[in-house]
């Protein structure tokens, strides 16, 4: 046991740049992801109901309800709307922000300044991430009925979706943690 708590205890620089790849993993993915028509769909609702994005579309927050694409089908008229409200040109916009974050973080590995920038970055998109637990309604599970009245619903019950942006939390401390490493390795150079 002493001998493992050893070898962890002398990795720690290893581990923060292995959080610098799986930040550059998660980030060059979901971010790539953007390009396609489904991911681009699937954020709506999140850009839709933020007060810190909405103004990058065309339509109002609840019109796109009705032109929701299901992942795996998709209808030309839906399509359509979202090309008008300008759904797909900012999902490559954002695409591309998300990606040159985990570029930026995944460079503080050989240059601090640059993985300092992407830290910060990193925490910052996070914050932005999580504030949709209070805008967007389909962060928690809807009461749909049935044959009986829904047990669990809304606070705190998360959605997938709301499962998917609680996690942010990691990479909020994930950012930070890459962001103070560099920092500290920018202060021993001085």
């Amino acid at each position: 046991m002493n001998r493992l708590i050893s070898i962890l205890a002398g990795s720690q620089s290893q581990f923060i740049n292995l959080t610098r790849m799986s930040i550059f993993i998660v980030m060059a993915w979901i971010g790539g992801l953007k390009a396609y028509q489904y991911e681009a769909d699937g954020i709506v609702p999140f850009v839709a109901n933020s007060p810190l994005m909405s103004f990058f579309y065309n339509k109002e927050a609840t019109e796109y309800k009705v032109h929701k694409n299901p992942e795996g089908k998709t209808f030309q008229n839906n399509i359509d709307w979202h090309k008008e409200n300008r759904t797909y040109i900012f999902a490559y916009g954002l695409g591309t922000v998300i990606v040159i974050i985990g570029i930026l973080t995944l460079l503080g590995i050989w240059f601090a300044k640059i993985g300092l920038i992407g830290g910060i970055l990193t925490f910052g998109m996070s914050i932005v991430t999580l504030t949709f637990l209070i805008t967007t309604p389909e962060v928690y599970v809807p009461n749909l009925g049935g044959d009986f009245p829904t047990p669990q619903f809304g606070f705190p019950y998360l959605s997938g979706a709301g499962r998917l942006v609680l996690k942010d939390v990691i990479m909020m401390a994930a950012g930070l943690i890459c962001a103070s490493d560099c920092a500290k390795q920018i202060l021993i150079k001085e």
